[in-house]
């Protein structure tokens, strides 16, 4: 079996050993697998792919330089979250910008057509109304929606208690539920 063979079949916790016992081309396996998420989170606060993207190199370059730290008691992907969070979370602290956290929704369909039109209805409706949510709901559904993460995942990312999780993720679907649901009723007077 070659190496790339075994790259791709190994565990994380397989390229983790690896990279610790000396072999530092196993990070790339990590930074492949998930460096696709790391930027998407980027892009929840930045906005912009350049910022992004050196977003993804500083938290790589923080995780590797903190590898031997990680001791397996999370999955790698939740560890290597929290890295991301706390360096966005840093990053903007530094910056003092203010930036939303709804993610970029993609419009799909001909342009100038009925279906790309009420896509980019929609996506403007979502966008606005992520933008209303307080910043600790917005991030709780982001994470709990976007990211497909488990309460007690955001839990460990974010530093909330698994309750207070719950308890935004609720609230913020009712105020989508509640802020979207007049935007339909407004069409439907028009």
């Amino acid at each position: 079996m070659s190496a790339a063979d075994q790259a791709r079949g190994s565990s994380d916790e397989e390229a983790i050993g690896r990279v610790l016992d000396g072999d530092t081309e196993a990070f790339s396996i990590l930074v492949r697998r998930h460096g696709a998420r790391v930027t998407r989170l980027g892009m929840s606060f930045f906005r912009d792919e350049e910022e992004a993207a050196d977003f993804t190199q500083d938290v790589f370059v923080k995780a590797y330089t903190a590898l031997a730290s990680f001791k397996g008691r999370s999955l790698f992907s939740t560890w290597l979250l929290r890295i991301a969070y706390n360096t966005a979370i840093n990053t903007k602290k530094r910056k003092r910008e203010q930036y939303s956290l709804d993610p970029e929704i993609e419009i799909v369909g001909e342009p100038g057509t009925d279906e790309a039109h009420l896509r980019e209805e929609t996506a403007r409706a979502v966008r606005g109304a992520m933008a209303e949510l307080p910043p600790r709901q917005a991030l709780c559904i982001e994470l709990y929606f976007y990211y497909d993460l488990k309460y007690s995942e955001i839990s460990e990312i974010t530093g909330y208690p698994v309750n207070t999780i719950k308890s935004h993720v609720f609230r913020a679907k009712r105020i989508l539920r509640e802020r979207l649901g007049s935007i339909g009723e407004d069409r439907n007077e028009a």
